[in-house]
């Protein structure tokens, strides 16, 4: 509310009369941006900051902090960041968002300042922290004061790390995130960007053009599409302000307040479409969308899919099973037959990891073939990749099902939470395989000699056939449950029902996994 006299006062005195006259003028200017500067939002389609402020919070809860920050400097209304608190659907919560109006959003010593003190807040408190972010990086003229010291920018990164797991951090990016303030986003539990208008990079096109003799456009080098289609460091596209708040809200709604919070439950609602025995191909060959199962299992409508643009052969998002919130991986042989790659490894180890820190359980959807071979991945570092989503579904302590919907070869069942990592229950459909590798694969590697000794073609496809017969009566689904490798055999038209009782039941899961100090990450 802004400051003003409420009545004369019995005894004046000149000065307060005066200050408060300066706290007004400070405090309008910092409640709406000028004309030049509102003309430049409206022509990139941007909201002012206030104004998306008054999005995320609940009417009227919004209480803010530090607005006077280098009140007595000229054009630095509030220094050019608004934090505070306010409540979403009734939780509370702290914003820390730039005012790309003032000085495009740059940070000065008492900006960084202002976001220390919310990380701060954020950690005393325990409250979730959203980031609005649209920022040209840090000023060059104030890099003393902010840069390099115990107050300086680097504590804001300390503090984001303290945080990560404890309380959920949900980044908005609604422009640029310029050298290391680039860091704020990738510090966060997920990353919306507005296309057309975000962008993360942490030299410009032209440092890049001094520096490495590089020409490149803004948004080939950091654009909102570019990283959530490429380098995968964004999470959602948003088509503007709006969405990417609508976006944010509706990711909160699933997680905690805090990591040792209860889930926020809903009122539960059935598939919009069940799952049926028409659902999946029983053929193994054939490809299908795995949203079909996933809308079959959740919720209507609550499927919230993340980094849908990147890696899309593994699907991962969260959902809500008889108004719980779960989280889904499960691969999709509509892409890339549903290989495991580089990308997708790293996609799911850091999905596992989110709903892991804040109790979400994982579902598994087994449809994999295994990881992808050949030299291109293998230098990609395919092995450290993989082992990375292995070591996050070991390290996993939320309750997991692994649900083998078609075939789970190789590395592949244990990437997707196989029987030897301790899921809750390895269950399978009927159109379910297990094997170390598919069965023509299997057959030529043993018997590749062999097979090239026949010189009668048909003499040859007997023998191969034979072979294949064999191989897929050893990894029966029939004996693979009466070997206890399979812990239920479950009709499509039964799997959510399943699902439901066995979270029920698994609610009281051990979290402990390993008594050190901490684990090392894979190669």
């Amino acid at each position: 509310m802004q400051i003003s006299g409420s009545g004369s006062n019995p005894h004046p005195d000149p000065r307060v009369g005066e200050l408060r006259e300066r706290l007004a003028a400070a405090y309008q200017a910092s409640a709406e941006p000028t004309e030049r500067a509102k003309a430049k939002l409206d022509s990139q389609n941007k909201l002012y900051v206030r104004d998306r402020i008054t999005l995320l919070f609940d009417e009227g809860t919004f209480v803010e902090d530090a607005r006077y920050a280098n009140a007595t400097a000229d054009g630095l209304p509030a220094d050019g960041v608004v934090t505070g608190r306010g409540e979403v659907d009734g939780r509370p919560a702290i914003v820390v968002a730039n005012d790309p109006t003032v000085k495009a959003g740059s940070w000065g010593a008492r900006t960084v300042e202002k976001i220390i003190r919310a990380t701060e807040a954020a950690l005393r408190e325990e409250l979730p922290i959203f980031w609005f972010v649209d920022s040209a990086g840090a000023r060059i003229t104030d890099q003393v004061d902010l840069f390099p010291g115990r107050r300086g920018a680097g504590r804001i990164f300390h503090n984001q790390v303290a945080l990560s797991g404890k309380v959920p951090q949900i980044c908005c990016l609604f422009g640029p995130s310029a050298a290391g303030g680039a860091y704020i986003p990738s510090f966060t539990d997920i990353v919306i960007m507005v296309e057309g208008n975000a962008s993360m990079y942490l030299g410009s096109p032209r440092m890049a053009e001094m520096v490495v003799g590089e020409k490149v456009t803004l948004e080939e080098m950091g654009g909102a599409r570019m990283h959530c289609t490429v380098s995968g460091v964004g999470d959602l596209l948003a088509a503007d302000d709006e969405e990417a708040i609508d976006l944010a809200r509706h990711f909160f709604s699933y997680l905690p307040e805090t990591w040792h919070d209860p889930l926020p439950h809903y009122e539960a609602e059935e598939p919009e479409v069940p799952l049926s025995s028409q659902t999946v191909p029983e053929s193994e060959s054939v490809p299908f969308d795995v949203h079909d199962v996933i809308e079959g299992l959740v919720d209507a409508d609550s499927f919230f899919e993340v980094k849908p643009l990147f890696a899309a052969e593994l699907v991962v998002g969260l959902g809500r099973i008889e108004g719980q919130s779960v989280g889904i991986v499960a691969n999709n042989s509509a892409v890339k037959g549903g290989v495991l790659f580089t990308d997708s490894a790293d996609k799911a180890s850091r999905f596992i990891y989110l709903c892991d820190a804040y109790g979400i359980p994982l579902i598994y959807l087994a449809d994999v073939p295994g990881f992808m071979i050949g030299s291109e991945v293998e230098r990609g570092g395919i092995i450290r990749h993989g082992a990375k989503m292995v070591s996050a579904v070991s390290e996993a302590t939320v309750p997991q099902l692994c649900v083998v919907v078609r075939k789970a070869y190789g590395a592949g069942l244990y990437a997707m939470g196989g029987p030897g990592f301790g899921p809750e229950a390895t269950i399978a459909l009927p159109t379910a395989r297990i094997a170390v590798m598919g069965p023509e694969a299997a057959v030529n590697a043993v018997y590749a000699n062999k097979i090239a000794e026949i010189s009668d073609e048909a003499e040859r496809e007997a023998f191969v056939e034979a072979r294949r017969a064999e191989y897929v009566e050893d990894v029966d689904l029939e004996r693979l449950a009466a070997d206890l490798v399979i812990d239920a055999i479950v009709e499509p038209e039964d799997l959510r029902a399943d699902i439901v009782r066995r979270l029920k039941y698994a609610a009281r899961r051990d979290r402990h996994f390993s008594t050190r100090h901490r684990s090392i990450p894979p190669v």
